[in-house]
This record gives C-alpha cells, sequence and structure tokens, in this order.
C-alpha cells in the first residue's frame, strides 16, 4: 500500500456554488413492505416533500434512474437468487426474511435502485454534475449474494463499485458506510478485493452482529476492510475523532479513482432504531470531510447512496443538510467547524483500529509501528 496520506484542513476550503445531482424516481415508493413497516414508502416521501420546498430550489439537479439489468445484478448476486426476485413482480407480500418483505411494485424498484447509482455514477463520472445524491429505495448494504436482509434486496452500493470497475474503467474504490448498521453484505462482496476499501463505523452490539475491529479482509484483501464499532451514544465528536484519524489518512493513501457513500440517516440522535448521538450539523460534517477528501483524490467523483433513517425530520433534514453540503451552500457555522476539527482522540476504539491497520498502513500509522 503507497501513496501519500491525505489529512483533511482543519480550515475547510469555501466551496462555490453549483447543482448536485439527485436521483428520484416515483416507483421507489411502489416498494410496499406493509402497514406498520419501518422502512416504508413515507421514508422517501418525505425526503421528496423537504426537496420540493422554495428553499431548495437551484440547488440540485436531477438524475433519471434506469433499472440495472439481470446481467448486472449478476456482478453481486447469485442467479436463482435474482430470478427469485423477479418471480415477485406484480404479486401481493413475500417474506424473504425477518425484515424484509416484498409487494408488487418491489422487483422495479429494487432494479431500479441499483440502476440508479449507476446512473449517478454516469452523471458524476460523466462530468454532468459534480457529485450525486442517490435517493433509492429498498436500500441495500446487508443484501448478501444469496440473500436478503435488513430490508434490503440488492446491493445498491456494493453493484455500483462493480459498475465504476466494469464499465467506467476505474481501478480503486472507496466505499464509506456511516449507516448505524454495520453493512455485511458489502463487506462480504469485496473481502477479499484489495481494489475496493470498505470503511464502515456502526452501532455494535447491534444488528446484523458482524463488524468487529478483527473484520480487517481476507487473503489479498486484509487491510482493506476498515470497521469501527461505535458503543451507543456516539455523537457528531466521535464521528469527527474517527474520520479525521482513520478514515482520512487511510483513505488518502488508498487514493481511490470514486468514492460510494452508504449514507444511513439512523445515526440522527432521534432515530428509533438506534442510539446514536449524530445532529443534522454533524451529518453535514461528514459530506463536508468526505466531498474534501473526493475533491484531493478522486477528482471530486462522490456519489451519497440513501440506506437507513427511520425519524421523519433527521432523515428529511439530514439528506437536505448533505445535498446542500454538495451544492456548496453549507449550513455548517464556523464554531462548528472548528470545534470538530479539533485534536479530541475520540473514543477508545480508534487506538484498536489503528493498532490492527498499522501492519497493512504503514506510511499511515508508522508512530504506531514497533
Amino acid at each position: 500500500m503507497t501513496g501519500k496520506a491525505y489529512a483533511l484542513d482543519q480550515a475547510v476550503t469555501k466551496q462555490a456554488c453549483r447543482f448536485a445531482g439527485v436521483v428520484r424516481d416515483e416507483r421507489y415508493l411502489d416498494h410496499i413492505p406493509g402497514f406498520g413497516h419501518i422502512e416504508s414508502p413515507e421514508r422517501l416521501g418525505a425526503i421528496y416533500e423537504r426537496l420540493d420546498k422554495d428553499d431548495v430550489k437551484g440547488f440540485y439537479r436531477p438524475i433519471t434512474p434506469r433499472p440495472a439489468t439481470r446481467e448486472e445484478l449478476l456482478w453481486n448476486h447469485a442467479p436463482a437468487y435474482i430470478e427469485s426476485i423477479a418471480r415477485t413482480a406484480g404479486r401481493g407480500f413475500r417474506q424473504l426474511d425477518p425484515d424484509t418483505v416484498t409487494s408488487a411494485g418491489s422487483w422495479q424498484a429494487a432494479c431500479l435502485a441499483a440502476g440508479g447509482v449507476f446512473s449517478a455514477l454516469d452523471a458524476v463520472c460523466g462530468g454532468v454534475v459534480p457529485n450525486a445524491f442517490a435517493l433509492v429505495r429498498p436500500p441495500g448494504h446487508h443484501a448478501e449474494r444469496s440473500e436478503a436482509k435488513g430490508f434490503c434486496i440488492f446491493n445498491n452500493v456494493a453493484l455500483g463499485a462493480y459498475y465504476a470497475k466494469k464499465v467506467l474503467g476505474y481501478s480503486r474504490v472507496l466505499i464509506v458506510d456511516w449507516d448505524l448498521h454495520h453493512g455485511n453484505g458489502t463487506q462480504n462482496s469485496f473481502y477479499n478485493d484489495p481494489s475496493v476499501l470498505y470503511f464502515s463505523t456502526h452501532q455494535y452490539p447491534c444488528y446484523p452482529g458482524s463488524g468487529s475491529v478483527q473484520e480487517i479482509g481476507d487473503g489479498e484483501g486484509r487491510g482493506f476492510t476498515v470497521n469501527v464499532p461505535l458503543a451507543s451514544g456516539a455523537g457528531d465528536e466521535d464521528y469527527a475523532a474517527i474520520f479525521r484519524r482513520v478514515l482520512l489518512p487511510v483513505a488518502g493513501s488508498f487514493s481511490p479513482d470514486v468514492i460510494l457513500v452508504s449514507a444511513g440517516f439512523d445515526i440522527y440522535e432521534g432515530d428509533p432504531l438506534g442510539g446514536m448521538k449524530v445532529s443534522i450539523q454533524g451529518l453535514a460534517y461528514l459530506a463536508r470531510v468526505l466531498l474534501d477528501l473526493a475533491s484531493k483524490v478522486s477528482q471530486g467523483r462522490i456519489i451519497f447512496c440513501l440506506e437507513g433513517g427511520y425519524n421523519l425530520y433527521g432523515l428529511s433534514e439530514g439528506v437536505f443538510a448533505v445535498i446542500r453540503e454538495c451544492a456548496g451552500k453549507s449550513i455548517l457555522r464556523p464554531e462548528t467547524l472548528s470545534y470538530l476539527g479539533g485534536s479530541r482522540p475520540g473514543q477508545s476504539v480508534v487506538a484498536e483500529v489503528i493498532d490492527v491497520l498499522k501492519d497493512y498502513w504503514p506510511e499511515v500509522f508508522c508512530k504506531f509501528c514497533k
């Protein structure tokens, strides 16, 4: 692993106003898991309603998604599994696992969710927009090769990484997963692959139970999976310290061609499924850190992809805050930037992660090496 490590400047550069790309489509609302299910169409409906308000005008340009083909889905999923999902089209409710249910419109929505990430990549990498947010559902990061899990049917971000490599010709992809829950499916997709760096912060122990510090990849992929499991209650300052002390140095050394973000808003302080304490300002800060990183290492190429988030206020305002960062119209106050850009060491798990990684990233963590 070679390359110059990159650290975020504490004085974050002022961004010019620009249009962010946003993938949105009413057909995503046709995935209906059933009455009372927390991953409901109302989640995306609340976001779309927020983006239609007057104060959002001029911040983004819509990107129309196209469905992923069966051949593209095969990059990450087994043929029999894909066909089993295709057979749900036009039919009533079908229980895939204890948390995941399909309806008549789920097959189309799931194909459009993966294809929406492809469309966002095309727009960003083709220079149509500088960055993009794929507001898609169903979410994806729990989906395994042959199994739906945790509300997820196809792994949208993992498929996006394959698209970046196979279609767009990029060599290295960074996936940053800040969802409350560990992205087991994404991790397993690239556990042996040194061309994809997977970085996850997540509440631990929590569903799905994976994501310990010791899970760092296998074979040629050792060191290219980075897990930062967090105790309930982690807030803005904890996440900022982790991004500064672990993510930025490793990602800078990895020097990705494109960055994909599994953006889960269930780390918001009022989310019913989690115990994290991240504010709207904190979510904006995480986006700012990643946008700044992308400007340095991937020519600005970054795509955010919606994962979890079940407090409708935190979800819609959090997404709006991220889109504002993408458009260069930040909500971040100078005192927030100063506070979160400080030198607080963060939770003790940071030292554990560095200790595990130092042999694989010696140029980054050499001062911790024996």
